[in-house]
């Protein structure tokens, strides 16, 4: 994939303001391409837009395919006629720290109310567009339906725990289950098409205003997810349909115990005799959603960290062979050259740097990570490829301000060397060092465009709770902010229109 000399955001859409809870793709998503428009950038990158499980992680959903509900705007429902007006009076969150508990009780009353009308009041264009998305995205959008559904019914315990005849999909158990849970089915089908609806409207008005998004793939999917039940043949489960191996990350930078993430491994040898389709179609419906995609966790394409159930830890785990080159040529042949971005952070080996180059695919460069180590570290400026995408911090990482405040005196005192000066504008240092940089692409998180600290911070890898929350205030991004970001954008060539001179 060949980028073009430009820079963008880094921002989910829960972190969007607004008066629902958590962010949506209604008004304020609009606003934030217009602001992205007003200072020049080319670039909004998100992280997966699936529904988030355990811990309202958008890495951890409930599919792999299907979008989070809880982003669905009710504002634009009442406008298509699904909800009255009346219906959002008494619904006003205050803005700040997102507020899942409550955002989870009222959307879902909301969603079921428009479903309902919908179904029975819903226009003939609308209703023959359901009809349409149903069909066309039957192949995961049936087993996601189900599962939610039987999900709910059986108190929200893991499908490896349902009754045995529905859990091993036994043809006359889910046409059983499938006409008894008709009603919650339908639900979660509507629930998925007037989210992509609102979805696909405001990436066309991002398009149109030429911004490109940039989405998120992660690796591995969750165990209990409707991925896994509908597809046990793909990964390492038992008899029982328990997980035998599990998938993590060794020993690092991060944790001294590694990271033991619990999802299930692939049968690669089986995805491959499959021609990998599964992965095909994956990679497929998240193309249509986005214009590119960052794959998280690249490493796991040439080997993966597989600890065997039972572990406490992922100290003790093992690599294993991924046929990743046979993947990414398949997808080339059938799909042309897919536009994706390698996050090749942590250790990183010959191996993996010789698949992310062999198709072409920009790596990540954190400056977080540049500085304390030498003059040869891969993340410092003058050592980065022109083929990369250059960041201050990802999501998983401090705010730059915060971690500017807490590191060791020995990197401090390296980027002051480095900066020539000792900074006193982090994070526009930071945000300064990497637009100047030779990389493509830079991103900046918003929470380093504001200039915010740690109370901002997205998600600290490894803790089970208190991630995912941070929202901006719907006046943080200001004039002065505007002026700011222009004016970076132009002097370090990276607008669209000094691409055109």
């Amino acid at each position: 994939m060949e980028l073009k000399r430009s820079s963008g955001i880094l921002l989910h859409p829960t972190s969007l303001p607004g008066r629902f809870g958590i962010g949506s793709l209604g008004v304020e998503g609009y606003a934030f391409v217009d602001f992205l428009t007003e200072t020049g950038q080319s670039i909004w990158q998100i992280l997966p837009l699936g529904p988030a499980g355990y811990g309202d992680s958008p890495y951890g959903a409930f599919s792999a395919f299907a979008g989070n509900p809880l982003l669905i705007c009710p504002e634009r429902l009442a406008e298509m006629g699904d909800l009255d007006a009346v219906d959002l009076e008494e619904v006003e969150m205050p803005e700040g720290e997102a507020n899942y508990g409550f955002v989870h009780g009222f959307k879902w009353r909301l969603l079921h109310k428009a479903a309902r009308r919908f179904r029975n009041e819903g226009s003939e264009e609308r209703r023959r567009a359901f009809e349409e998305f149903e069909a066309h995205q039957g192949f995961w959008l049936n087993d996601y339906a189900m599962f939610r559904s039987l999900r709910h019914h059986f108190e929200d315990r893991p499908w490896n725990l349902w009754p045995e005849d529905i859990r091993r999909r036994e043809a006359k158990s889910l046409q059983r289950w499938g006409e008894e849970l008709f009603e919650p089915i339908y639900f979660h089908k509507y629930a998925q098409f007037v989210f992509f609806e609102q979805w696909f409207a405001l990436k066309e008005y991002a398009n149109s205003r030429n911004i490109r998004i940039m989405g998120d793939i992660p690796i591995f999917v969750l165990f209990d997810s409707a991925d896994v039940w509908a597809n046990p043949s793909l990964f390492y489960l038992d008899k029982n349909q328990n997980p035998t191996l599990r998938a993590g990350v060794p020993p690092d930078y991060f944790s001294e115990t590694g990271q033991l993430w619990g999802n299930p491994l692939y049968r690669w040898d089986r995805m491959a005799e499959q021609d990998f389709s599964w992965w095909l179609a994956r990679f497929h419906w998240n193309l249509t959603q986005t214009d590119m995609v960052r794959i998280d966790h690249f490493r796991g394409f040439d080997a993966c960290w597989a600890v065997p159930a039972g572990e406490k830890t992922a100290i003790n785990g093992s690599w294993m062979p991924v046929p990743g080159d046979q993947l990414f040529e398949t997808m080339n042949r059938q799909m042309g050259d897919i536009p994706v971005v390698a996050e090749d952070l942590g250790l990183i080996t010959p191996e993996v740097e010789a698949l992310r180059d062999q198709f072409g695919f920009p790596g990540m460069k954190v400056l977080q990570f540049a500085f304390g180590s030498g003059p040869r570290n891969p993340y410092l400026p003058h050592n980065i490829q022109k083929n990369s995408v250059i960041y201050t911090g990802t999501h998983d990482n401090q705010t730059t301000l915060g971690w500017w405040r807490n590191i060791d005196p020995d990197t401090r005192e390296s980027v002051r060397d480095y900066v020539g000066a000792t900074p006193r504008d982090m994070p526009w240092d930071f945000i300064r060092l990497a637009s100047a940089s030779v990389a493509d692409l830079c991103i900046f998180p918003m929470q380093d465009i504001l200039s915010l600290d740690d109370r901002a911070r997205m998600n600290t890898p490894g803790r089970s709770d208190g991630n995912w929350g941070w929202r901006y205030l719907p006046h943080a991004l200001n004039d002065r902010i505007r002026d700011r970001l222009l004016r970076m954008t132009h002097l370090y060539g990276r607008h669209p229109s000094d691409q055109e001179n």
